[in-house]
Protein backbone atom coordinates (compact mmCIF):
# COMPACT_ATOMS: atom_id res chain seq x y z
CA UNK A 1 0.00 0.00 0.00
CA UNK A 2 3.21 2.36 0.79
CA UNK A 3 4.71 1.75 -2.03
CA UNK A 4 1.59 2.28 -4.31
CA UNK A 5 0.92 5.70 -2.62
CA UNK A 6 4.92 6.69 -3.23
CA UNK A 7 3.99 6.11 -6.76
CA UNK A 8 0.82 7.91 -7.72
CA UNK A 9 1.96 10.58 -5.51
CA UNK A 10 5.41 10.70 -7.75
CA UNK A 11 3.31 10.51 -10.94
CA UNK A 12 1.09 9.46 -13.68
CA UNK A 13 0.80 6.47 -15.44
CA UNK A 14 3.58 6.80 -18.38
CA UNK A 15 0.81 7.06 -21.67
CA UNK A 16 -0.51 10.13 -18.92
CA UNK A 17 2.94 11.32 -18.38
CA UNK A 18 3.87 11.23 -22.33
CA UNK A 19 0.57 13.26 -22.71
CA UNK A 20 2.12 16.12 -20.26
CA UNK A 21 5.15 16.07 -22.01
CA UNK A 22 3.99 16.64 -25.13
CA UNK A 23 2.03 19.75 -24.25
CA UNK A 24 4.56 21.18 -22.36
CA UNK A 25 6.64 21.06 -25.44
CA UNK A 26 3.85 22.59 -27.77
CA UNK A 27 3.48 25.37 -24.97
CA UNK A 28 6.99 25.83 -25.25
CA UNK A 29 7.19 25.62 -28.83
CA UNK A 30 4.00 28.06 -28.81
CA UNK A 31 5.45 30.48 -26.38
CA UNK A 32 9.21 30.47 -28.69
CA UNK A 33 7.01 31.23 -31.47
CA UNK A 34 5.61 33.91 -29.90
CA UNK A 35 8.61 35.44 -28.69
CA UNK A 36 9.93 35.16 -31.97
CA UNK A 37 7.04 36.98 -33.62
CA UNK A 38 7.38 39.71 -31.01
CA UNK A 39 10.99 40.12 -31.48
CA UNK A 40 10.63 40.15 -35.16
CA UNK A 41 7.72 42.92 -34.70
CA UNK A 42 9.71 44.64 -32.37
CA UNK A 43 12.79 44.84 -35.16
CA UNK A 44 10.76 46.00 -37.81
CA UNK A 45 9.33 49.10 -35.80
CA UNK A 46 12.92 49.88 -34.63
CA UNK A 47 14.23 49.50 -38.29
CA UNK A 48 11.45 52.39 -38.88
CA UNK A 49 11.95 54.75 -35.90
CA UNK A 50 15.66 55.13 -37.40
CA UNK A 51 15.63 54.47 -41.44
CA UNK A 52 14.46 58.15 -42.88
CA UNK A 53 11.41 58.14 -45.52
CA UNK A 54 10.10 59.79 -47.90
CA UNK A 55 6.95 61.42 -47.45
CA UNK A 56 3.62 59.70 -47.22
CA UNK A 57 0.63 60.45 -47.94
CA UNK A 58 -2.00 61.25 -45.70
CA UNK A 59 -4.86 62.52 -47.42
CA UNK A 60 -6.69 62.02 -50.75
CA UNK A 61 -7.56 64.80 -53.41
CA UNK A 62 -11.21 64.75 -54.23
CA UNK A 63 -11.72 67.19 -56.46
CA UNK A 64 -10.05 70.17 -58.15
CA UNK A 65 -12.86 73.36 -59.37
CA UNK A 66 -10.26 75.16 -61.99
CA UNK A 67 -12.59 78.02 -62.19
CA UNK A 68 -12.94 78.77 -58.66
CA UNK A 69 -9.87 77.94 -57.51
CA UNK A 70 -10.58 75.39 -55.04
CA UNK A 71 -9.43 71.72 -54.01
CA UNK A 72 -11.28 69.43 -52.10
CA UNK A 73 -9.67 66.80 -50.09
CA UNK A 74 -10.67 64.34 -47.75
CA UNK A 75 -10.96 65.33 -43.99
CA UNK A 76 -8.48 64.76 -41.45
CA UNK A 77 -7.39 66.95 -38.09
CA UNK A 78 -4.80 68.52 -40.54
CA UNK A 79 -6.89 69.35 -43.49
CA UNK A 80 -9.71 71.08 -41.54
CA UNK A 81 -7.43 73.37 -39.62
CA UNK A 82 -7.42 77.23 -40.19
CA UNK A 83 -4.38 78.65 -41.78
CA UNK A 84 -1.93 78.77 -44.93
CA UNK A 85 -0.66 75.16 -45.37
CA UNK A 86 0.87 73.13 -48.77
CA UNK A 87 -0.18 69.98 -50.33
CA UNK A 88 2.64 67.82 -51.79
CA UNK A 89 0.77 65.64 -54.31
CA UNK A 90 2.15 64.24 -58.22
CA UNK A 91 2.08 65.46 -61.87
CA UNK A 92 2.74 68.57 -63.25
CA UNK A 93 1.88 70.56 -60.19
CA UNK A 94 4.00 69.18 -57.51
CA UNK A 95 2.96 71.62 -54.64
CA UNK A 96 0.39 73.54 -53.94
CA UNK A 97 -0.32 76.30 -51.59
CA UNK A 98 -3.85 76.34 -49.39
CA UNK A 99 -5.78 79.35 -48.16
CA UNK A 100 -8.79 79.22 -45.89
CA UNK A 101 -11.49 76.27 -45.26
CA UNK A 102 -14.11 77.33 -47.47
CA UNK A 103 -16.85 74.70 -46.16
CA UNK A 104 -16.67 71.17 -44.99
CA UNK A 105 -18.18 67.78 -43.70
CA UNK A 106 -18.01 64.93 -42.36
CA UNK A 107 -15.78 63.57 -44.91
CA UNK A 108 -13.95 66.27 -46.93
CA UNK A 109 -12.84 69.69 -46.54
CA UNK A 110 -12.60 72.30 -49.50
CA UNK A 111 -10.10 74.62 -49.41
CA UNK A 112 -8.67 77.76 -51.52
CA UNK A 113 -6.02 77.02 -53.93
CA UNK A 114 -3.41 79.66 -53.33
CA UNK A 115 -1.51 78.51 -56.66
CA UNK A 116 -2.72 79.36 -59.81
CA UNK A 117 -3.77 75.43 -61.99
CA UNK A 118 -5.30 75.15 -65.33
CA UNK A 119 -7.00 72.57 -66.93
CA UNK A 120 -3.99 71.27 -68.26
CA UNK A 121 -2.73 70.27 -64.38
CA UNK A 122 -2.90 66.56 -63.79
CA UNK A 123 -2.95 66.27 -59.85
CA UNK A 124 -2.47 62.73 -58.62
CA UNK A 125 -5.68 61.74 -55.99
CA UNK A 126 -2.58 60.96 -52.95
CA UNK A 127 -1.31 63.66 -51.07
CA UNK A 128 0.18 64.81 -48.14
CA UNK A 129 -0.77 67.76 -46.48
CA UNK A 130 2.08 70.11 -45.18
CA UNK A 131 3.28 72.97 -42.86
CA UNK A 132 6.08 74.08 -45.07
CA UNK A 133 3.82 76.64 -47.19
CA UNK A 134 7.44 78.08 -48.90
CA UNK A 135 9.56 75.34 -50.94
CA UNK A 136 12.64 76.92 -52.02
CA UNK A 137 13.99 80.22 -51.03
CA UNK A 138 13.47 82.80 -53.96
CA UNK A 139 9.11 82.54 -52.37
CA UNK A 140 10.77 84.83 -49.62
CA UNK A 141 11.95 87.64 -51.81
CA UNK A 142 14.81 88.34 -49.44
CA UNK A 143 18.79 88.36 -50.60
CA UNK A 144 20.25 84.58 -50.09
CA UNK A 145 23.08 82.42 -51.27
CA UNK A 146 23.54 78.54 -51.24
CA UNK A 147 26.24 77.55 -48.99
CA UNK A 148 28.31 74.07 -47.76
CA UNK A 149 28.95 74.11 -44.39
CA UNK A 150 32.27 71.44 -43.70
CA UNK A 151 31.06 68.58 -41.22
CA UNK A 152 32.68 65.79 -39.76
CA UNK A 153 31.02 63.89 -42.43
CA UNK A 154 31.37 66.40 -45.16
CA UNK A 155 30.04 69.42 -47.16
CA UNK A 156 26.39 69.89 -45.81
CA UNK A 157 24.42 72.10 -48.19
CA UNK A 158 22.75 75.42 -46.34
CA UNK A 159 20.99 78.49 -47.27
CA UNK A 160 21.86 81.72 -45.99
CA UNK A 161 19.82 84.88 -45.64
CA UNK A 162 21.82 88.41 -44.52
CA UNK A 163 20.23 90.91 -42.34
CA UNK A 164 21.86 94.04 -41.41
CA UNK A 165 21.85 96.03 -38.31
CA UNK A 166 20.40 99.98 -38.30
CA UNK A 167 23.66 101.03 -39.71
CA UNK A 168 23.39 98.33 -42.99
CA UNK A 169 26.21 96.85 -41.68
CA UNK A 170 26.24 92.61 -41.53
CA UNK A 171 24.35 91.42 -38.67
CA UNK A 172 26.69 89.86 -35.82
CA UNK A 173 23.56 88.12 -34.96
CA UNK A 174 22.58 85.03 -36.22
CA UNK A 175 20.00 82.01 -36.02
CA UNK A 176 20.82 78.84 -37.00
CA UNK A 177 17.51 76.33 -38.27
CA UNK A 178 17.50 73.04 -37.70
CA UNK A 179 14.70 71.35 -39.26
CA UNK A 180 12.97 67.96 -38.37
CA UNK A 181 13.21 64.31 -39.19
CA UNK A 182 11.57 63.14 -42.44
CA UNK A 183 12.14 66.27 -43.50
CA UNK A 184 14.22 68.91 -45.30
CA UNK A 185 15.88 72.89 -44.72
CA UNK A 186 12.84 74.42 -46.81
CA UNK A 187 10.55 73.41 -43.47
CA UNK A 188 12.33 76.11 -41.30
CA UNK A 189 11.71 79.08 -44.48
CA UNK A 190 8.85 80.56 -42.76
CA UNK A 191 11.04 81.31 -40.15
CA UNK A 192 13.27 83.55 -41.88
CA UNK A 193 11.32 86.97 -42.28
CA UNK A 194 10.61 87.04 -38.53
CA UNK A 195 14.59 87.29 -37.73
CA UNK A 196 15.26 89.15 -41.31
CA UNK A 197 13.24 91.83 -39.77
CA UNK A 198 14.96 92.06 -36.82
CA UNK A 199 18.31 92.34 -37.94
CA UNK A 200 19.14 88.50 -37.48
CA UNK A 201 20.97 86.63 -40.21
CA UNK A 202 19.64 83.46 -41.24
CA UNK A 203 21.66 80.16 -41.69
CA UNK A 204 19.08 76.83 -42.22
CA UNK A 205 21.58 73.34 -42.37
CA UNK A 206 21.00 70.25 -43.73
CA UNK A 207 22.42 67.50 -41.58
CA UNK A 208 23.75 63.71 -42.10
CA UNK A 209 21.17 61.51 -43.92
CA UNK A 210 18.14 64.27 -44.44
CA UNK A 211 18.47 63.38 -48.24
CA UNK A 212 20.49 66.76 -48.84
CA UNK A 213 23.67 66.17 -46.55
CA UNK A 214 25.68 63.29 -46.63
CA UNK A 215 25.28 59.66 -45.35
CA UNK A 216 26.58 58.28 -42.33
CA UNK A 217 28.03 54.71 -42.83
CA UNK A 218 24.66 53.34 -41.26
CA UNK A 219 22.52 56.17 -43.18
CA UNK A 220 20.34 56.00 -40.12
CA UNK A 221 18.83 58.47 -37.69
CA UNK A 222 20.38 58.51 -34.17
CA UNK A 223 17.27 60.76 -33.12
CA UNK A 224 20.38 63.51 -32.50
CA UNK A 225 22.59 61.76 -30.75
CA UNK A 226 25.16 62.50 -33.54
CA UNK A 227 23.26 64.43 -35.76
CA UNK A 228 24.39 67.78 -33.32
CA UNK A 229 27.67 68.01 -34.66
CA UNK A 230 26.94 68.67 -37.93
CA UNK A 231 25.18 71.69 -36.99
CA UNK A 232 27.55 72.82 -34.59
CA UNK A 233 30.04 72.59 -37.35
CA UNK A 234 27.58 75.49 -38.57
CA UNK A 235 28.11 77.18 -35.57
CA UNK A 236 31.61 77.07 -35.87
CA UNK A 237 31.46 78.69 -39.31
CA UNK A 238 29.48 81.22 -38.05
CA UNK A 239 31.84 82.28 -35.85
CA UNK A 240 34.27 81.98 -38.41
CA UNK A 241 32.28 84.86 -40.20
CA UNK A 242 32.24 87.35 -37.44
CA UNK A 243 29.17 86.02 -35.49
CA UNK A 244 29.07 87.52 -31.99
CA UNK A 245 25.75 85.37 -31.25
CA UNK A 246 23.81 82.38 -32.04
CA UNK A 247 19.98 81.25 -31.52
CA UNK A 248 19.38 78.04 -32.73
CA UNK A 249 15.92 77.28 -33.78
CA UNK A 250 15.11 73.69 -33.97
CA UNK A 251 11.86 71.91 -35.38
CA UNK A 252 10.63 68.71 -34.13
CA UNK A 253 13.97 66.12 -33.70
CA UNK A 254 15.80 69.34 -34.23
CA UNK A 255 14.73 70.70 -31.16
CA UNK A 256 16.59 67.34 -29.96
CA UNK A 257 19.50 68.13 -31.79
CA UNK A 258 19.23 72.12 -30.53
CA UNK A 259 19.31 70.47 -27.21
CA UNK A 260 22.48 68.54 -27.61
CA UNK A 261 24.11 71.06 -28.70
CA UNK A 262 23.23 73.69 -25.91
CA UNK A 263 24.76 70.84 -23.81
CA UNK A 264 27.77 69.35 -25.57
CA UNK A 265 28.29 71.58 -28.59
CA UNK A 266 32.28 73.37 -28.51
CA UNK A 267 30.73 76.77 -29.15
CA UNK A 268 28.17 77.41 -26.00
CA UNK A 269 29.43 80.51 -24.91
CA UNK A 270 28.24 81.68 -28.53
CA UNK A 271 24.74 80.44 -27.71
CA UNK A 272 22.94 83.14 -26.99
CA UNK A 273 19.40 80.90 -26.85
CA UNK A 274 17.75 78.25 -28.10
CA UNK A 275 13.87 77.85 -29.50
CA UNK A 276 12.11 75.45 -29.74
CA UNK A 277 8.97 74.45 -32.08
CA UNK A 278 6.79 71.46 -31.60
CA UNK A 279 10.14 69.76 -29.93
CA UNK A 280 11.38 66.10 -29.27
CA UNK A 281 12.27 66.46 -25.49
CA UNK A 282 12.14 62.95 -24.67
CA UNK A 283 12.40 60.59 -27.03
CA UNK A 284 10.28 57.49 -24.84
CA UNK A 285 7.79 59.81 -24.42
CA UNK A 286 7.30 60.54 -28.06
CA UNK A 287 7.62 56.89 -29.51
CA UNK A 288 4.98 55.56 -26.91
CA UNK A 289 3.11 58.12 -28.02
CA UNK A 290 3.15 56.92 -31.57
CA UNK A 291 2.81 53.34 -30.88
CA UNK A 292 -0.34 54.09 -29.03
CA UNK A 293 -2.01 56.32 -32.25
CA UNK A 294 -0.72 53.35 -34.19
CA UNK A 295 -2.07 50.59 -32.00
CA UNK A 296 1.38 48.83 -31.65
CA UNK A 297 1.04 46.35 -28.62
CA UNK A 298 2.55 48.12 -25.65
CA UNK A 299 5.14 44.72 -25.91
CA UNK A 300 6.68 45.28 -29.07
CA UNK A 301 7.30 49.43 -28.40
CA UNK A 302 8.64 48.42 -25.03
CA UNK A 303 11.21 45.85 -26.72
CA UNK A 304 11.97 48.01 -30.09
CA UNK A 305 13.02 51.00 -27.57
CA UNK A 306 14.80 48.39 -25.70
CA UNK A 307 16.16 46.61 -28.73
CA UNK A 308 17.40 50.73 -30.32
CA UNK A 309 19.16 51.45 -26.66
CA UNK A 310 21.31 47.77 -26.83
CA UNK A 311 24.18 46.92 -28.26
CA UNK A 312 22.77 44.02 -29.55
CA UNK A 313 19.48 45.42 -30.97
CA UNK A 314 21.19 48.51 -32.46
CA UNK A 315 23.30 45.84 -34.15
CA UNK A 316 19.76 43.94 -35.64
CA UNK A 317 18.33 47.37 -37.08
CA UNK A 318 21.39 48.46 -38.60
CA UNK A 319 22.91 51.21 -36.22
CA UNK A 320 26.82 51.83 -35.35
CA UNK A 321 25.84 52.42 -31.80
CA UNK A 322 22.98 52.09 -29.75
CA UNK A 323 20.58 55.53 -29.41
CA UNK A 324 21.14 56.81 -25.68
CA UNK A 325 18.01 57.89 -24.59
CA UNK A 326 19.31 58.74 -21.08
CA UNK A 327 21.29 61.21 -23.16
CA UNK A 328 18.63 62.23 -24.84
CA UNK A 329 15.93 62.81 -21.82
CA UNK A 330 16.69 66.74 -21.25
CA UNK A 331 14.15 66.65 -18.62
CA UNK A 332 16.29 64.43 -16.80
CA UNK A 333 19.02 66.30 -17.35
CA UNK A 334 17.18 69.77 -17.12
CA UNK A 335 20.21 71.32 -14.31
CA UNK A 336 22.54 71.19 -17.00
CA UNK A 337 21.24 73.14 -19.22
CA UNK A 338 22.57 77.31 -19.22
CA UNK A 339 20.80 79.04 -22.03
CA UNK A 340 17.43 80.75 -22.36
CA UNK A 341 15.00 78.47 -24.06
CA UNK A 342 11.63 78.80 -25.51
CA UNK A 343 9.38 76.53 -26.26
CA UNK A 344 6.45 76.74 -29.05
CA UNK A 345 4.28 73.66 -28.40
CA UNK A 346 0.57 72.67 -29.29
CA UNK A 347 -1.75 70.66 -26.60
CA UNK A 348 -2.81 69.19 -30.15
CA UNK A 349 0.65 68.73 -31.62
CA UNK A 350 -0.98 64.97 -32.13
CA UNK A 351 2.48 64.03 -32.96
CA UNK A 352 5.09 65.19 -30.59
CA UNK A 353 3.47 64.86 -26.71
CA UNK A 354 3.60 68.14 -24.92
CA UNK A 355 4.05 66.67 -21.73
CA UNK A 356 7.92 66.77 -21.85
CA UNK A 357 7.57 70.63 -23.12
CA UNK A 358 5.85 70.93 -19.81
CA UNK A 359 8.51 69.20 -17.98
CA UNK A 360 10.91 70.52 -18.75
CA UNK A 361 9.50 74.36 -18.49
CA UNK A 362 8.79 73.24 -14.58
CA UNK A 363 12.50 71.79 -14.02
CA UNK A 364 13.70 74.79 -15.44
CA UNK A 365 11.75 78.00 -14.48
CA UNK A 366 14.66 80.05 -14.62
CA UNK A 367 15.64 79.65 -18.03
CA UNK A 368 12.51 77.80 -20.18
CA UNK A 369 9.21 79.73 -21.25
CA UNK A 370 6.23 77.60 -22.72
CA UNK A 371 4.17 79.47 -25.24
CA UNK A 372 1.33 76.78 -25.60
CA UNK A 373 -0.78 76.83 -28.28
CA UNK A 374 -4.49 75.02 -28.85
CA UNK A 375 -5.44 73.36 -32.21
CA UNK A 376 -2.45 73.61 -33.97
CA UNK A 377 -1.10 70.59 -35.18
CA UNK A 378 2.89 69.52 -35.24
CA UNK A 379 5.29 72.33 -36.40
CA UNK A 380 2.05 74.25 -37.62
CA UNK A 381 1.96 76.55 -34.97
CA UNK A 382 2.95 79.95 -37.89
CA UNK A 383 0.38 78.28 -40.53
CA UNK A 384 -2.33 78.23 -37.82
CA UNK A 385 -2.02 81.61 -36.22
CA UNK A 386 1.43 83.65 -38.11
CA UNK A 387 0.59 86.70 -36.16
CA UNK A 388 1.00 85.66 -32.54
CA UNK A 389 3.80 82.91 -33.80
CA UNK A 390 5.67 85.76 -34.85
CA UNK A 391 4.98 88.52 -32.17
CA UNK A 392 6.08 85.52 -29.42
CA UNK A 393 9.56 84.55 -30.77
CA UNK A 394 10.14 88.46 -31.90
CA UNK A 395 9.98 89.76 -28.16
CA UNK A 396 11.44 86.93 -26.77
CA UNK A 397 14.51 87.55 -28.86
CA UNK A 398 14.68 90.93 -28.22
CA UNK A 399 14.38 90.14 -24.42
CA UNK A 400 17.45 87.67 -25.21
CA UNK A 401 19.36 90.59 -26.26
CA UNK A 402 18.33 93.71 -24.22
CA UNK A 403 20.40 91.27 -21.30
CA UNK A 404 22.95 90.90 -23.05
CA UNK A 405 23.34 94.00 -24.42
CA UNK A 406 22.58 95.13 -20.59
Amino acid sequence: MMGSRRAGAAGASPAAATAIKTTIAALAGALGLSLAMLGTVSMRVARKVVTPAGRVPDTRLLAVDVAAQTVTLSRTDDTQLPGRYGLFTTGTAAYLKLGAVLSLDAASVKRKLLTEISVDDRLSAEAAFSGWYYTTPEELHLPFRAELVGSPLGPCPAWFFPAETAADEPSDTWVIQVHGRGTTRAEALRAVPVFHAAGISSLLVSYRNDGEAPRSRSGTYMLGATEWRDVDAAIGAARRRGAQRVFIMGWSMGGAIALQLALGSAHRDLIAGIILESPAIDWRVVLDHQAQLLRIPGPVATTAVRALDSGWGSRLVGLSTPIPFDTLDVVARAAELRHPILILHSDDDGFVPADASYELAEARPDLVELEVFQVARHTKLWNYDPDRWTRVIRDWVDRQRAGADS
